[in-house]
């Protein structure tokens, strides 16, 4: 099983594999609402924690493997044991919370040990480092409940460290108080915002708290070992990951569900819950207001099931909440990109429709800025490198693809005589490969798309060999960092070939790399059905024509547009120990004449002049701004009247950027028209007319 859409790898995970893939496709299990609520054990807590009786077979397999099956086959050194031991100390204690420093002294020894220990089956630093934090936790909950008791000043110049980076483990229990203080003094001042009174947030607090000590209690040694090992594996790169017994047999019955659920790519970041992708075609999607970045803060069952707080709650227990039957109702608590009042969103669960991922399209008739002309311009909007594989295989004659459905969409584009093709692929996260390659042949006349290495170190370029093209006339590409995957193979080929332009942030989300499901009983055994868990490994990278890896550093647009997506930090090189960006010797390829130089320098200079006076644009860099410097911030004060302004500037912000989007939130638009997509279509009559001057109008090939 290969893994080419990057949001099914959900960056940032709880290393939870099970969670990560049962979170992108949310199956269809029965609610575990009841089961999960506070006060309610699931399983008995887990007391003298030791390894499962397969547990040092299992971690010396995933350990030998490895270095064979990753495309790096670098060995598991004392580079990738000091990697480790940095990602499971993250894993439990992201904020610097639980641990001292004199804990992180102790463990110290391990960063050159982790690798010889666990070869030979060794996993006792995995077990004495989870039981020092199961103390540190019970320490603090004890800590927590005797501060929520007594009386709190919210006047004092008192901050809070936000960024783990900017601050180290405390020191000694006087620096443990002092930060335990200012945790719950911010957390009494958030809930104070959403309208709790202080007795009501302490309650809320102490629960909080309380089930946060109990759920890690009941880690049994399956979870232990699924943390540990995905931290070893995570160290070679972000996608590399082990998945428990347990993590498997959950992961195969959703992958038989066939995607019901919300359709939404969660991660864990710093305790909290954070939405990394929404799914095309999925509930969330068609209801049009869950976002990138937006934290989920509590969970509830139909409409007037009780909302249950999940914050510093495993990644893979909150899935358990948010799954359920197609057409039940889950309710979300959102904050919008993490700040501000939580909204409540009420989410019918759905199975993914392909119509509502398909491709779409759209003649505008768009006028030339600055004159009387006007062009028609066929717009695509593609979410998805889509394909009915069973329909495929039985070669049904009306199988769907996004080859098909894209051709049929320049056909009639052709025949109502457009001048020009926008494909929007700015919120397209990837998909099929094949699809990717056959895509990308409607635009060029046979020739290499894209190259794949191997973990043996062997390439293989795979080509588009129908002979023609559907479209040969001028053609832009928008792209996001939120394209990924396949998205980058077209985008990248077409740049190649100089066959059209890139527009849109600075560059695509930039995952070159495809991933394999080892199963480890069958690795093992050969037939033997013994459920030893599975390794799922980063074997393949991607490359472009031209030989450069599409990993990392993604696709540069060619002409870019301001946006708040560009500063996030949701692309792959945001991530911990990403595999490096490198080149392969380039394969012979056409080269278009539709890309002149010195029409692609007035491309820029044109629309640099547009976005300097318009309104729309200026408002929505001064918002950019905003945005970036509130990233930047490391503190926040917890004076309640410096902290209520703060949250009353955020809420302006998202009001504001709300109502910019109200036309995005209509799923049956396929165009929609605001003063983004105008600027894009201004580029695109200039690229039009500019062609035409050097008659270029129509793809021809530079010798």
């Amino acid at each position: 099983m290969r893994f080419l859409d990057p949001w099914s790898n959900c960056r940032r995970s709880s290393f939870s594999l099970a969670a990560l893939a049962v979170v992108t496709m949310f199956c269809c299990l029965p609610s575990a609402a009841q089961e999960l609520a506070p006060g309610v054990a699931t399983k008995a807590p887990a007391v003298g924690l030791k390894p499962g009786d397969q547990d040092s077979l299992v971690s010396r397999l995933v350990m030998q493997l490895l270095p064979k099956r990753h495309i790096s086959g670098r060995k598991v050194d004392d580079e990738i044991s000091a990697r480790a031991l940095d990602i499971y100390l993250k894993a439990l204690d992201p904020m610097k919370l639980y641990f001292e420093q004199a804990d992180i002294d102790e463990f110290a020894k391990y960063k050159t040990q982790i690798d010889d220990l666990t070869l030979r089956g060794d996993l006792s630093p995995a077990y004495q480092i989870f039981t020092r934090y199961l103390g540190r936790v019970n320490d603090r909950l004890k800590l927590a409940q005797e501060l929520l008791s007594g009386e709190f000043e919210f006047t004092t110049p008192d901050k809070i460290v936000t960024d783990p980076k900017a601050t180290a483990f405390a020191k000694n229990a006087g620096e443990v108080r002092d930060r335990w203080l200012q945790q719950i003094k911010f957390n009494i001042l958030d809930l104070k915002d959403e309208g709790k009174t202080v007795d009501e947030a302490r309650e809320q607090l102490q629960r909080r708290y309380a089930r946060y000590a109990r759920r890690w209690a009941q880690t049994d040694s399956d979870e232990i070992l699924e943390l540990y090992l995905s931290s070893i594996t995570m160290a070679y790169d972000p996608h590399t990951t082990y998945m428990s017994p347990s993590s498997l047999n959950d992961f195969n019955i959703q992958m038989r569900l066939n995607l019901e659920g919300i359709g939404a790519a969660l991660r864990e970041k710093d305790g909290s819950t954070v939405v990394s992708s929404v799914i095309p075609g999925g509930a969330a999607d068609r209801d049009g207001r869950l976002k990138e970045d937006d934290h989920i803060v509590s969970v509830g069952q139909a409409l007037d099931g009780e909302m249950v707080d999940i914050i510093e709650m495993p990644l893979k227990q909150v899935v358990g909440l948010i799954r359920g039957k197609s057409g039940t109702i889950v309710k979300l608590g959102v904050k919008k990109g993490g700040t501000g009042e939580t909204e409540t969103f009420e989410i019918t669960r759905s199975q993914v429709q392909l119509e509502d991922s398909a491709a779409r399209g759209k003649v505008i008739e768009h006028a030339v800025p600055g004159s009387d002309q006007k062009l028609k311009i066929g717009y695509i909007n593609l979410p998805s490198f889509y394909l009915d594989m069973e329909g495929a295989r039985q070669n049904t004659a009306d199988f769907r693809s996004s080859t098909r459905d894209v051709r049929r969409l320049l056909e009639g584009f052709k025949a109502q005589g457009v001048d020009g093709v926008v494909l929007d692929l700015s919120r397209n996260g990837g998909g099929s490969l094949t699809e990717a390659i056959s895509l990308t042949g409607l635009f060029i006349d046979r020739g290499p798309v894209v190259q794949v290495k191997n973990s043996n170190g062997s390439v293989q370029d795979y080509s588009d060999d129908e002979a023609g093209v559907a479209w040969d006339g001028p053609l832009l590409v928008m792209t996001s960092k939120l394209s990924a995957s396949a998205s980058e193979i077209l985008a990248g080929a077409i740049k190649d070939y100089r066959r059209g332009i890139m527009v849109g942030d600075p560059t695509t989300h930039g995952k070159g790399t495809v991933q394999t499901l080892m199963d480890l009983g069958r690795e093992m055994f050969r037939n033997d059905r013994t459920n030893f868990g599975a390794l799922k490994v980063t074997l393949q990278q991607f490359y472009l024509p031209d030989g450069d890896s599409t990993q990392l550093s993604g696709v540069a647009a060619d002409v870019i547009l301001p946006s708040i997506i560009a500063e996030m930090d949701i692309s792959e090189s945001d991530l911990d120990y990403a595999l490096p960006h490198d080149r392969v010797p380039q394969v012979r390829h056409q080269v278009y004449n539709m890309v002149p130089a010195n029409l692609l320098e007035s491309l820029r200079q044109r629309s640099t002049g547009r976005v300097g006076q318009d309104s729309e644009f200026l408002d929505l860099l001064r918002r950019r701004d905003l945005y970036i410097q509130q990233k930047q911030e490391k503190t926040i004060s917890l004076v309640e009247e410096e902290f209520v302004q703060r949250r009353k500037n955020l809420d302006a912000q998202k009001e504001e950027e709300k109502e910019s989007l109200q036309d995005e939130e209509n799923k049956e638009v396929i165009y929609r028209d605001y003063y983004y997509n105008k600027e894009v279509l201004n580029i695109a009559a200039d690229y039009i007319l500019g062609l035409r001057e050097q008659n270029l109008a129509t793809a021809s090939v530079k010798r």
